[in-house]
């Protein structure tokens, strides 16, 4: 399954100040800010990589699940799959991509 252009342009216009971008994979496209990558589009969604605190959080809200690249591949380890009502509200979605892309950055300095 490829990932859908509105979700993948929705993405990159979020995460635009991060100096981001985008490589297929898993077949879904992987969003990176420098070398690592903090998230995954497939078909209508999107995943997100938090820090675990984060990620407990956005496990709570109605909708949000583990990430999986398709639908019998192993969860991915520290992604969340964002609910609708998260990739449809701007700031909302806004909100769990900057979370998301820092720390990717966070983790490139202690590297």
């Amino acid at each position: 399954m490829v990932y859908r252009p509105l979700r993948y342009e929705q993405m990159m216009r979020a995460a635009e100040s991060f100096d981001v971008r985008a490589r297929r994979m898993f077949g879904g496209m992987g969003i990176y800010t420098g070398e690592k990558m903090f998230a995954f589009l497939v078909g209508e969604e999107i995943g997100l990589k938090l820090c675990p605190e984060d990620l407990e959080q956005a496990m709570l809200i109605p909708g949000a699940g583990p990430m999986k690249p398709d639908k019998d591949a192993e969860p991915m380890r520290e992604y969340v799959k964002m609910p609708r009502e998260v990739l449809d509200n701007r700031d909302k979605f806004n909100f769990w991509v900057e979370k998301s892309a820092e720390y990717a950055q966070s983790k490139l300095k202690t590297a």
